[in-house]
């Protein structure tokens, strides 16, 4: 197979929505399924969701929670229960009707979201303040019959996410709960995907259904469109008192439970491709690669063969021996330079080569997969300098997403400035909003644009309503969005 059959054919400049399923496809991360509006994980996308999800596990365990797992069914009886909730979800719902040949009493709706099952178990589970906080997460799958074309990760009916519950005793500790949550979200893309994001809240229009309010984490893709990158909401005691979820205090009275709930879900892949991948397919950044280097032998006559396939696999084992997450491609049937396409195509951050020249000279060639810059390098210091350009790399692919995020974020004041930036540059619009739910409806109405967030900390209003020209009360961020 020729590498020009299996690379990247278009430009990320030039048809974005073209390169990005080709090189989702053909550097091996999914595949469209055999029925409409499904997906196939393929081994690359799932490895990378392993490490998302090993990381974040690792971070929410250190604060208490615990998985656990809930059925896949929901009955309809209990999304009703919250109305609100209910009308949020009811024409995204997959529903069952018939159980083997026998028509169901009650129709169940395969799993939009898990609130009201973990909550009914938790009405039977909780009593007295000794019990609380419950502190619960579960990686599954999601089911929302989606209607719009399908986009490989940010798109599909089923998807794969986790979603934390907690019900605690107070406000503030569901408060504390949905900003620690969100501080480790920020974290896990800031500093392990090297994807900088804006944090606040959504407005009531945007908020999660059933929610007090949800805050949220929001990216800004290279096409000038924000991508929800996560959320957490705080649920109050909307749904507690609906499932009836009380505990006795220890003023020896009956209380209803404050709740949170959290998700992040495998349309960070669908992020990472966008944010960092160019045209020779993906680039991924080294924490979160699956594989960070690659150790290519390099000969071309059948002597120098043997030397320098040992050579490479000691120089693998010492990298492995030294947790860099490395391959040794010693196939024979490829070439050098079709092995090098192939793992730039994956997105490895970092090749080490090895021909006869290096092994005479007693050294390596690093080739680094964001700038395409070679360092050549004493063989002794390889593992060293490896790991320091690993660094390197994963710092860089940040900056540069961070300079591009800072660049599209455009003040305006008027409602024609406001158009006009987003017809031609797109990313964020920050401008005065009067906070009426009209205003907000008519500029999504005629510009396709929604507020993405409110900031935590209140901007100081600069102008009127960007929409109405009456007093504007909040400074919000606007974007069109995936």
């Amino acid at each position: 197979m020729e590498m020009s059959d299996v690379g990247v054919t278009v430009k990320k400049s030039e048809n974005f929505s073209e390169w990005y399923t080709q090189v989702i496809l053909k550097s091996g991360l999914a595949d469209y399924a055999p029925l409409k509006g499904c997906m196939v994980f393929r081994e690359h996308s799932y490895a990378i969701w392993e490490k998302i999800r090993e990381i974040f596990d690792k971070k929410i365990k250190e604060k208490g929670h615990r998985n656990a797992y809930f059925p896949l069914f929901i009955p309809e009886s209990f999304l009703k229960k919250e109305a609100e909730h209910f009308e949020g979800f009811v024409p995204e719902c997959a529903w069952v009707t018939i159980g083997g040949s026998r028509k169901l009493e009650e129709r169940l709706a395969i799993r939009p979201t898990s609130e009201t099952i973990i909550y009914k178990m938790y009405a039977k589970w909780i009593r007295s303040w000794r019990d609380l906080p419950i502190k619960l997460n579960q990686w599954c799958n999601i089911v929302r019959w989606e209607t719009k074309a399908t986009k490989l990760f940010l798109r599909t009916r089923e998807f794969l996410w986790q979603e934390g519950h907690t019900a605690h005793a107070t406000r503030e500790e569901a408060e504390k709960e949905v900003m620690e949550i969100l501080e480790i979200y920020r974290d896990l893309m800031e500093n392990y995907l090297a994807i900088p994001v804006l944090v606040g809240k959504k407005t009531e229009n945007e908020k999660f259904a059933g929610a007090l309010y949800t805050t949220t984490l929001e990216a800004l893709m290279p096409d000038g469109k924000a991508l929800q990158m996560g959320t957490s909401h705080n649920l109050g005691q909307n749904f507690s008192k609906v499932f009836e979820i009380k505990y006795v205090g220890k003023d020896e009275k009956e209380h209803y439970v404050w709740q949170t709930s959290w998700g992040i879900s495998t349309r960070l892949i669908g992020a990472l491709v966008m944010t960092h991948g160019d045209d020779k397919g993906l680039v991924l950044p080294p924490k979160i690669a699956p594989i960070q280097t690659v150790v290519i032998p390099i000969f071309y006559k059948e002597v120098e063969r043997e030397k320098i396939l040992e050579k490479a696999k000691e120089i693998s084992e010492k990298l492995q021996k030294n947790k860099v997450l490395t391959v040794l491609d010693d196939r024979a049937e490829y070439t050098p330079g079709w092995k090098f396409n192939d793992w730039e195509l994956k997105g490895v951050p970092l090749r080490v080569e090895i021909g006869p020249r290096d092994l005479e000279a007693g050294q390596v060639t690093l080739a680094r997969r964001d700038t395409f810059e070679r360092i050549v390098v004493k063989e002794e210091e390889a593992v060293k300098i490896v790991n320091e350009v690993l660094k390197e790399i994963q710092k860089n692919l940040y900056n540069k997403a961070k300079k591009f995020l800072d660049e599209h974020i455009t003040t305006v004041k008027t409602y024609e400035e406001f158009k006009k930036v987003l017809e031609s540059k797109g990313g964020f619009i920050r401008a005065c909003w009067c906070s009426n739910t009209e205003c907000e409806e008519k500029i999504k109405e005629e510009t396709g644009a929604t507020i993405r967030l409110i900031p935590f900390k209140k901007e100081k209003v600069f102008s009127n309503c960007v929409y109405c020209g009456k007093e504007a009360r909040e400074v919000v961020y606007f974007a069109k969005s995936y």
